[in-house]
């Protein structure tokens, strides 16, 4: 039987164990419970079983250590997004905020602030919903703040929804090495990556909303992870004006995404990008590369990894502004170069990497790139150093097969 444990009469039993007989002023007794309920919280949390509901009420509480839990079966439920707020302000001890190792884990209505490292991460673990959670670092965009925001890795089986994410290094919503997500009716902002699919199969982000990110939605591959990623379906997202300049920490990934940027995908393959509103990121609205743009320089610790992005559909977006002030001087001279110092990229910017021994039926197919209803396509031609850039759009008039859409079997 499902146990339901609220914590508000926990919190309220630890004010009168005080033994206070004068009636105390406010602020003293909202820090005595705050001590009180932090201890209370951890113990719930060690002490918890398949089943169980773990009730947060409303109001700020403190932490001044990691929050943790390793049991299959809980739902952790805070009063709301904007009335329970659990603050890492003063974090003394550990890395996230709330460190989750449990099947079967519903976590909802309720905001966790200021961890030192990630805000809620969830490892290793299947079925898995994070609902009405925000997360955020509350002094703004800053190198110092964690790294990510919302983070299940290794999983299978991830529902996102109706979450916020504010201020990560790294990435606000990031999903990684994981199977059957979707993320979805979501925010992120003053992100680095504001969205952040990484090695990640069969995947559904839509609804969501990117704005004042470094780079708005990614979906990467990298090279020396468990798996590589594929299948994933970007669609009905509203991608608007990342152009925040990048403060992730030198050598990241991450640090490499140009501010400016719109979808970026990254050495991916079976990728389907449609019906987004993307518009006046000022690199350009949609980059494809590969991970030999980014810098990153562990390619030869995985030998299988295929490094080229392949069959990557975009069609049916609405496209606007952007490409008028690409971030670096490389893109920058390219920009000047090719469209003059008030022109600016066409919606997509392609780097030009692509196998070119790669047989498919005893033909050589390209990357299989088909973009439909975009301005224009610019090949960075970064294999030859910038030096031959191209804007021919004709192999890249194409149409691939749609993905199917992805089902967690929710309710």
């Amino acid at each position: 039987m499902q146990r339901s444990i609220t914590l508000a009469v926990a919190a309220a039993a630890s004010l009168l164990a005080a033994g206070c007989q004068k009636q105390a002023p406010q602020a003293p007794a909202v820090a005595a419970a705050d001590g009180a309920f932090a201890a209370t919280l951890q113990e719930r949390l060690l002490d918890a079983k398949p089943g169980d509901v773990i009730e947060i009420p409303a109001g700020r509480h403190q932490f001044e250590r990691s929050l943790s839990l390793r049991v299959d079966g809980v739902t952790i439920r805070g009063a709301g997004m904007d009335q329970t707020v659990l603050s890492f302000k003063g974090q003394k001890a550990g890395a996230e905020g709330l460190l989750v190792n449990g099947d079967d884990f519903t976590i909802e209505n309720l905001t966790i602030e200021d961890s030192k490292g990630d805000g809620l991460k969830i490892s290793e673990s299947e079925n898995i919903t994070i609902r009405g959670i925000k997360v955020q670092w509350t002094g703004g965009p800053s190198t110092s703040n964690g790294g990510y925001g919302i983070y299940p890795v290794l999983t299978k089986n991830v529902l996102i929804e109706n979450t916020v994410s504010i201020g990560a290094s790294d990435a606000g919503i990031y999903v990684g090495q994981s199977d059957g997500v979707i993320v979805r009716d979501s925010r992120a902002e003053q992100n680095v990556a504001g969205i952040e699919v990484e090695n990640t199969r069969n995947a559904d982000i839509y609804n969501n909303v990117a704005t004042g990110n470094t780079g708005g939605i990614l979906v990467f591959n990298m090279p020396g992870l468990s798996q590589q990623g594929a299948n994933i379906r970007v669609f009905k997202n509203k991608v608007l004006a990342n152009n925040h300049p990048n403060f992730g920490a030198k050598g990241t990934p991450v640090a490499s995404v140009p501010a400016g940027s719109g979808i970026v995908i990254n050495s991916n393959d079976d990728i389907e990008i449609f019906e987004n509103e993307i518009r006046d990121n000022a690199t350009a609205n949609i980059i494809v590369s590969s991970v030999y743009s980014t810098g990153y320089k562990d390619s030869s610790a995985s030998p299988n990894f295929d490094p080229y992005p392949e069959r990557i559909h975009v069609h049916s977006n609405t496209l606007s502004g952007g490409g008028d002030s690409p971030d670096g001087l490389d893109l920058k001279a390219l920009k000047v170069a090719m469209y003059g110092l008030t022109g600016h990229f066409p919606d997509v910017l392609w780097d030009g990497y692509y196998n070119k021994d790669r047989v498919v039926d005893g033909v050589k197919p390209g990357p299989q790139i088909c973009l439909q209803g975009v301005s224009g396509v610019i090949n960075a031609d970064g294999p030859g150093g910038y030096k031959k850039p191209g804007k021919d759009a004709k192999p890249f008039d194409c149409q691939l097969p749609r993905l199917p859409a992805i089902d967690l079997k929710r309710g």
